[in-house]
């Protein structure tokens, strides 16, 4: 097991995810400031911030709860994305799909108990 959250690559994809989402929604209209724009960085904040309180939990189950959570809230974020581009705030939007096949992986490897399966190296 890796001595550190952030060597979680679904969790370092993730906070990736979360500036790209920062930095984006930022130029966002002004009226979007407590709306769209706070929702969607809330969800995307939420993803690795739960795989960073599932990785020291001791149980299989309570690693796979807050996964599911992080699961959750990046389809929230999926669903922003297309709400984004259905407003012409964004353009082509395709992290998200990386993070969702990186956090799927850390979720079979959790139950296959191998939690090295989603370790970055470096």
């Amino acid at each position: 097991m890796t001595n550190s959250f952030t060597n979680i690559l679904s969790w370092k994809k993730s906070h990736e995810f979360v500036i790209k989402v920062y930095k984006t929604t930022k130029i966002f209209p002004d009226y979007e400031r407590f709306g769209l724009s706070s929702q969607f960085q809330r969800a995307a904040v939420s993803i690795p911030a739960n795989i960073a309180e599932g990785y020291k939990k001791l149980s299989k189950a309570d690693k796979l709860r807050f996964m599911n959570i992080a699961q959750a809230s990046l389809e929230e974020c999926r669903y922003y994305i297309i709400l984004c581009k259905d407003l012409e705030y964004i353009n082509n939007w395709n992290d998200i799909e990386e993070v969702s096949k990186l956090l799927n992986g850390y979720c079979k490897g959790i139950l296959a108990n191998n939690f090295k399966a989603n370790e970055v190296t470096s």
